[in-house]
Protein backbone atom coordinates (compact mmCIF):
# COMPACT_ATOMS: atom_id res chain seq x y z
CA UNK A 1 0.00 0.00 0.00
CA UNK A 2 3.12 2.16 -0.27
CA UNK A 3 2.33 3.89 -3.52
CA UNK A 4 -1.01 4.71 -2.27
CA UNK A 5 -1.84 8.26 -1.45
CA UNK A 6 -4.73 10.19 0.24
CA UNK A 7 -6.78 11.63 -2.97
CA UNK A 8 -9.42 13.19 -0.77
CA UNK A 9 -11.47 13.18 2.33
CA UNK A 10 -14.39 10.47 2.65
CA UNK A 11 -17.14 10.63 0.49
CA UNK A 12 -15.89 13.48 -1.56
CA UNK A 13 -15.85 12.86 -5.12
CA UNK A 14 -12.13 12.22 -5.57
CA UNK A 15 -12.08 9.86 -3.13
CA UNK A 16 -15.16 8.07 -3.92
CA UNK A 17 -13.68 7.80 -7.86
CA UNK A 18 -10.59 6.26 -6.22
CA UNK A 19 -12.73 3.77 -4.62
CA UNK A 20 -14.82 3.15 -7.10
CA UNK A 21 -12.04 2.54 -9.61
CA UNK A 22 -10.21 0.55 -7.48
CA UNK A 23 -13.01 -2.23 -6.36
CA UNK A 24 -13.74 -2.18 -9.81
CA UNK A 25 -9.69 -3.37 -10.85
CA UNK A 26 -9.89 -5.99 -8.20
CA UNK A 27 -13.16 -7.72 -9.15
CA UNK A 28 -11.43 -7.56 -13.20
CA UNK A 29 -8.46 -8.70 -11.56
CA UNK A 30 -9.94 -11.86 -10.07
CA UNK A 31 -11.02 -13.32 -13.64
CA UNK A 32 -14.65 -13.99 -12.36
CA UNK A 33 -17.02 -16.30 -14.36
CA UNK A 34 -18.16 -14.72 -17.40
CA UNK A 35 -21.92 -14.47 -15.86
CA UNK A 36 -21.11 -13.15 -12.75
CA UNK A 37 -23.35 -10.38 -11.99
CA UNK A 38 -23.15 -8.44 -8.44
CA UNK A 39 -22.93 -4.56 -7.50
CA UNK A 40 -21.69 -2.64 -4.75
CA UNK A 41 -22.95 1.09 -3.66
CA UNK A 42 -21.91 3.18 -0.09
CA UNK A 43 -24.70 6.29 0.13
CA UNK A 44 -23.47 8.31 2.86
CA UNK A 45 -25.97 10.62 4.39
CA UNK A 46 -26.03 13.98 5.53
CA UNK A 47 -22.03 14.51 4.24
CA UNK A 48 -20.77 18.21 4.87
CA UNK A 49 -22.18 20.52 2.20
CA UNK A 50 -18.50 20.74 0.79
CA UNK A 51 -18.88 17.35 -0.88
CA UNK A 52 -21.77 18.57 -2.38
CA UNK A 53 -20.45 21.20 -4.37
CA UNK A 54 -20.36 21.67 -8.34
CA UNK A 55 -23.62 20.45 -8.70
CA UNK A 56 -23.05 17.13 -7.02
CA UNK A 57 -26.40 15.39 -5.73
CA UNK A 58 -25.20 12.52 -3.47
CA UNK A 59 -21.67 11.42 -1.73
CA UNK A 60 -21.29 8.12 -2.93
CA UNK A 61 -19.61 5.36 -4.52
CA UNK A 62 -20.07 2.02 -6.58
CA UNK A 63 -18.64 -0.57 -8.35
CA UNK A 64 -19.88 -3.96 -10.24
CA UNK A 65 -19.19 -6.22 -12.39
CA UNK A 66 -22.30 -7.25 -15.20
CA UNK A 67 -21.99 -9.16 -18.97
CA UNK A 68 -18.30 -9.64 -18.19
CA UNK A 69 -17.66 -5.75 -17.46
CA UNK A 70 -16.39 -4.23 -14.34
CA UNK A 71 -17.00 -0.85 -13.32
CA UNK A 72 -16.39 1.80 -10.98
CA UNK A 73 -16.51 5.40 -10.09
CA UNK A 74 -18.16 8.21 -8.15
CA UNK A 75 -22.34 7.86 -7.72
CA UNK A 76 -24.60 4.85 -7.33
CA UNK A 77 -26.41 4.32 -10.35
CA UNK A 78 -29.96 2.66 -11.13
CA UNK A 79 -27.79 -0.20 -13.06
CA UNK A 80 -25.47 -0.98 -10.11
CA UNK A 81 -28.38 -0.53 -7.43
CA UNK A 82 -30.50 -2.84 -9.24
CA UNK A 83 -27.86 -6.01 -9.34
CA UNK A 84 -27.53 -8.80 -5.85
CA UNK A 85 -24.51 -7.38 -4.14
CA UNK A 86 -23.95 -4.85 -1.34
CA UNK A 87 -25.88 -1.53 -0.91
CA UNK A 88 -25.90 0.89 2.03
CA UNK A 89 -27.06 3.79 3.11
CA UNK A 90 -25.02 5.18 6.20
CA UNK A 91 -24.64 8.17 7.80
CA UNK A 92 -21.57 10.49 7.05
CA UNK A 93 -20.64 11.48 10.46
CA UNK A 94 -20.87 8.14 12.13
CA UNK A 95 -18.57 6.23 9.92
CA UNK A 96 -15.75 8.47 8.38
CA UNK A 97 -13.20 8.63 10.95
CA UNK A 98 -13.06 5.34 11.67
CA UNK A 99 -13.09 4.33 7.52
CA UNK A 100 -9.71 5.98 7.76
CA UNK A 101 -8.05 3.18 10.47
CA UNK A 102 -6.03 0.80 8.91
CA UNK A 103 -6.47 -2.99 10.11
CA UNK A 104 -6.76 -6.76 9.48
CA UNK A 105 -10.36 -7.26 11.34
CA UNK A 106 -13.09 -5.40 11.44
CA UNK A 107 -13.83 -6.76 15.11
CA UNK A 108 -12.05 -3.89 17.20
CA UNK A 109 -13.90 -1.33 15.01
CA UNK A 110 -17.21 -3.25 15.44
CA UNK A 111 -16.28 -3.28 19.41
CA UNK A 112 -15.66 0.58 19.87
CA UNK A 113 -18.63 1.28 17.44
CA UNK A 114 -20.90 -0.26 20.38
CA UNK A 115 -19.43 1.37 22.80
CA UNK A 116 -19.55 4.58 20.96
CA UNK A 117 -23.39 4.23 20.28
CA UNK A 118 -24.24 2.93 24.18
CA UNK A 119 -22.89 6.49 25.39
CA UNK A 120 -24.69 8.09 23.02
CA UNK A 121 -28.05 6.15 23.87
CA UNK A 122 -27.35 7.11 27.52
CA UNK A 123 -26.54 10.80 26.67
CA UNK A 124 -30.15 11.70 24.92
CA UNK A 125 -31.89 9.14 26.65
CA UNK A 126 -33.41 6.97 24.39
CA UNK A 127 -32.62 3.20 22.18
CA UNK A 128 -33.77 4.72 19.03
CA UNK A 129 -31.09 6.89 18.54
CA UNK A 130 -32.36 8.45 14.83
CA UNK A 131 -35.64 9.74 14.51
CA UNK A 132 -37.51 6.97 11.64
CA UNK A 133 -36.61 7.50 8.38
CA UNK A 134 -33.11 9.70 9.61
CA UNK A 135 -31.03 6.18 9.95
CA UNK A 136 -29.15 4.64 7.45
CA UNK A 137 -30.37 1.75 5.93
CA UNK A 138 -29.05 -1.53 3.90
CA UNK A 139 -31.31 -2.56 1.06
CA UNK A 140 -28.43 -5.94 0.58
CA UNK A 141 -25.07 -7.54 2.19
CA UNK A 142 -24.58 -10.19 -0.32
CA UNK A 143 -21.21 -10.75 -0.28
CA UNK A 144 -20.69 -14.47 -2.57
CA UNK A 145 -17.38 -16.28 -1.68
CA UNK A 146 -15.54 -15.41 -5.38
CA UNK A 147 -16.11 -11.63 -4.86
CA UNK A 148 -15.76 -11.62 -0.76
CA UNK A 149 -11.71 -13.25 -2.37
CA UNK A 150 -11.65 -10.57 -4.60
CA UNK A 151 -11.94 -7.88 -2.25
CA UNK A 152 -9.62 -9.40 0.01
CA UNK A 153 -6.84 -9.73 -2.06
CA UNK A 154 -3.75 -8.35 -0.67
CA UNK A 155 -4.42 -5.52 1.59
CA UNK A 156 -7.72 -5.38 1.04
CA UNK A 157 -10.41 -3.46 -0.45
CA UNK A 158 -11.12 -1.51 3.37
CA UNK A 159 -7.40 -0.28 3.78
CA UNK A 160 -7.19 0.41 0.05
CA UNK A 161 -9.83 2.53 0.48
CA UNK A 162 -8.96 4.06 4.15
CA UNK A 163 -5.07 4.36 2.38
CA UNK A 164 -6.65 7.44 -0.10
CA UNK A 165 -8.62 8.88 2.57
CA UNK A 166 -7.58 12.55 3.70
CA UNK A 167 -8.38 13.14 7.43
CA UNK A 168 -11.70 15.50 7.89
CA UNK A 169 -11.50 18.91 10.23
CA UNK A 170 -14.55 17.42 11.97
CA UNK A 171 -12.41 15.10 14.06
CA UNK A 172 -8.95 16.71 14.50
CA UNK A 173 -10.17 18.00 18.10
CA UNK A 174 -12.06 14.88 19.30
CA UNK A 175 -11.03 11.78 21.28
CA UNK A 176 -10.11 8.57 19.38
CA UNK A 177 -10.02 4.94 19.96
CA UNK A 178 -6.62 3.41 18.25
CA UNK A 179 -9.45 2.61 15.49
CA UNK A 180 -10.18 6.50 14.90
CA UNK A 181 -13.67 5.87 16.51
CA UNK A 182 -15.11 8.98 18.32
CA UNK A 183 -15.18 8.25 21.80
CA UNK A 184 -18.45 10.11 23.23
CA UNK A 185 -18.11 9.52 26.54
CA UNK A 186 -14.66 11.33 26.73
CA UNK A 187 -15.80 14.67 24.73
CA UNK A 188 -16.69 17.78 25.89
CA UNK A 189 -20.27 18.90 26.32
CA UNK A 190 -19.55 21.18 23.36
CA UNK A 191 -17.94 18.31 21.78
CA UNK A 192 -20.58 16.11 22.09
CA UNK A 193 -23.17 18.41 20.77
CA UNK A 194 -22.07 19.61 17.45
CA UNK A 195 -20.95 15.42 16.97
CA UNK A 196 -24.37 14.88 17.45
CA UNK A 197 -25.39 17.91 14.70
CA UNK A 198 -23.16 16.02 13.08
CA UNK A 199 -24.80 13.29 12.61
CA UNK A 200 -28.05 14.71 12.52
CA UNK A 201 -29.16 13.36 16.10
CA UNK A 202 -31.75 14.71 17.96
CA UNK A 203 -31.54 15.70 21.44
Amino acid sequence: MSDLKPVGEFGSVEWCEACGKAGAKMLQDANLPADTAWGFTENYLYPPERMLEGGREISAFYFMVKDGVCSGGDGAPEECLALDGFHIKAVWGSICSQSRAIYDSSKQRGADEAVMYKDIMEYIGRKEIWKKGKAGSAKSMNWPPLIGAAVTVGPGFHNIAASMQMPSPEYEALPLTEMLVPIFSEMTDEQKKSFLNLLRIEL
